[in-house]
Formats: C-alpha cells, sequence, structure tokens
C-alpha cells in the first residue's frame, strides 16, 4: 500500500513543518505576481490600414496570397495579430487582421511571405493552400521581404518580385 506524503519545506521561517503551499508568498513572489497580471491587460495592438500592389518582373501578379507577419520590437513578446491579402487581376491587396475582425496590420515592422494561391471563393476567408508553381522560396518560406507600416498607413505596400 502506498503512502502519500505532504510536500514540506525544509525550513519555513518559523521552524514549523507546513504544507508545501501552505505559507505566505515572498516579496519576490508578490512582486512577480503583479508584473504577471500588469502584462496581462495589455492595450490592443494600434492597427493602420495597408494595401498595395505585387508585380512578378514588372507585370501584375494575380492570386496571390501575401502574408504580414508582425516583428516583436524591445522587450515586447507579443507583437500582435498577422495580417493576410489576396491580389486581384491587377496585383493589388488589402491586408485583413487574421483570426480578428477588422482590416490593416499592426503598426510597427513585418517579415512578408508572398505565396501563389488555388482558385477559390473571394467571400471565403478561411486559410487557403498554395498552388504551384510556387514563387522562389527568398518571397516565401525563406522570406527576404519586410514592410515597416506607419501609424497612418499605406497604400503603397508594394512588392516588385523577379524571377529569372
Amino acid at each position: 500500500m502506498l503512502r502519500r506524503r505532504a510536500l514540506t519545506y525544509p525550513f519555513d521561517g518559523d521552524g514549523d513543518r507546513k504544507p508545501f503551499g501552505a505559507s505566505r508568498p515572498s516579496t519576490a513572489d508578490s512582486r512577480i505576481l503583479l508584473l504577471f497580471v500588469a502584462g496581462c491587460g495589455q492595450e490592443p495592438h494600434a492597427i493602420a490600414p495597408v494595401s498595395g500592389r505585387v508585380t512578378l518582373n514588372g507585370k501584375p501578379l494575380p492570386k496571390a496570397g501575401g502574408t504580414f507577419s508582425p516583428m516583436p520590437a524591445g522587450t515586447k513578446i507579443d507583437a500582435g495579430p498577422g495580417s493576410a491579402g489576396v491580389t486581384d487581376a491587377d496585383g493589388r491587396y488589402t491586408l485583413k487582421l487574421v483570426g480578428k475582425p477588422g482590416k490593416g496590420a499592426v503598426i510597427g515592422k513585418h517579415k512578408v511571405s508572398i505565396v501563389m494561391m488555388d482558385e477559390d471563393d473571394p467571400n471565403d476567408d478561411r486559410p487557403r493552400r498554395p498552388r504551384r508553381p510556387q514563387l522562389p522560396a527568398k518571397y516565401n518560406g525563406n522570406t527576404t521581404l519586410g514592410c515597416d507600416v506607419p501609424s497612418g498607413g499605406t497604400d503603397k505596400a508594394d512588392f516588385e518580385l523577379k524571377v529569372p
């Protein structure tokens, strides 16, 4: 038969042995808890409208999916929601927040990925699968593309892609 023992502190300051968690939290524990709680109530991320045009070798690139992934600044861990858009026949797109209502992107620096998309219903906002042939990895999986979203937004987040 197994016997369970209460976890105890070897010394809890007053010489008594108390079950684990039965003593008052230390001042350091209280400070950590306060910092954690303060960090949970942050304001929502500032969003600005973003649109632009994608071209491939100087020609409009239709049905290309663009994803903007915000990059954390300083000690921030949560950079905010990503944004995505699909180009029309003229290569133009407008970003929408991913997983949240609203249009635009978080203000600040972003990594940008561009992939070719399958033909889908334009009113269907579910994630879409990339189609073949794909663009080179420097535009998606190993992207070198970026965008700095200004506080006033932009309609000139243009990307001129080149493929030999």
